[in-house]
């Protein structure tokens, strides 16, 4: 626990039995009191591994749902086990697991309700290997989107989180798209309900092992991006109507 609060850091995995006992053996268990590890149909030793490791609580899916999927089940789970802060992270070891207490810290002491590991601040995202054209069309979809939604992140695309029990209880994360747009749309929703995010600089490592979309998949994204931006923007001028920004009672 930190400051009372329970802590549960969520795996989202999907073939990741070459990097979940790195990323695992990294996460501060003095301050993290659960592990949730969600395998999405891998057909790999993921679920194995983390049995190994001594995971407590490791759902498989019977079926691959998909990227967004998998987080719906993550946050499901650990809001059942009372978690207080929940934190993202990705077990393909792309990000650094030693930054959670750092994240936590400002969340269970009240001074923001969610926090991002930003690769883009400081030079973390091209020194870690990230590709330049990943790296350029971060900017330029990260630019539009703060302007279109009037709103100044350095990033949207990180997959390292942390979230305050309150923010995940009043958003519709559910309604959220199943495949990678999935965490662009949680961060509209959180904006959208008035909620501020804060940043800080997160070393990042690119590796072959390393989980990463196509080129194909990643033009999907982006334009999932540029829609939920307008969704936003509409759904606040009144002029349009969104099932995610709407709150399940």
């Amino acid at each position: 626990m930190l400051k009372n609060k329970k802590i549960c850091v969520v795996l989202p995995a999907y073939n990741a039995a070459e990097t979940l006992e790195k990323t695992y053996k990294e996460i501060p268990f003095d301050i993290v009191d659960e592990v949730v590890l969600v395998d999405d149909h891998s057909s790999d030793a993921t679920t194995r591994i983390g049995e190994q490791l001594g995971i407590r609580h490791i759902i498989r899916h019977d079926k691959n749902k998909g990227y967004g999927g998998n987080q719906k089940t993550c946050y499901q789970t650990a809001l059942s086990l009372g978690a207080d802060i929940v934190v993202m992270l990705h077990p393909d070891y792309q990000y650094d697991p030693r930054l959670i207490e750092s994240m936590c810290y400002l969340i269970a002491n009240g001074v923001y309700p969610v926090v991002l590991g930003s690769r883009i601040l400081g030079k973390g995202a091209l020194n870690g290997g990230m590709p330049r054209y990943k790296y350029f069309f971060n900017r330029c979809l990260t630019a539009l989107q703060n302007f279109v939604m009037n709103q100044k992140l350095a990033e949207y695309h990180t997959g390292y989180r942390a979230f305050s029990k309150e923010v995940l209880e009043n958003i519709n994360f559910m309604a959220d798209d199943d495949d990678f747009v999935f965490d662009n749309q949680m961060l509209a929703q959180i904006f959208y309900a008035g909620y501020e995010i804060a940043e800080i600089t997160c070393p990042t490592k690119y590796f072959p092992e390393a989980s990463s979309i196509n080129f194909k998949r990643s033009c999907k994204y982006g334009f999932g991006v540029i829609h939920t931006s307008f969704c936003y923007r509409w759904q606040k001028w009144g002029i349009g109507k969104s099932k995610i920004f709407q709150i399940e009672n």
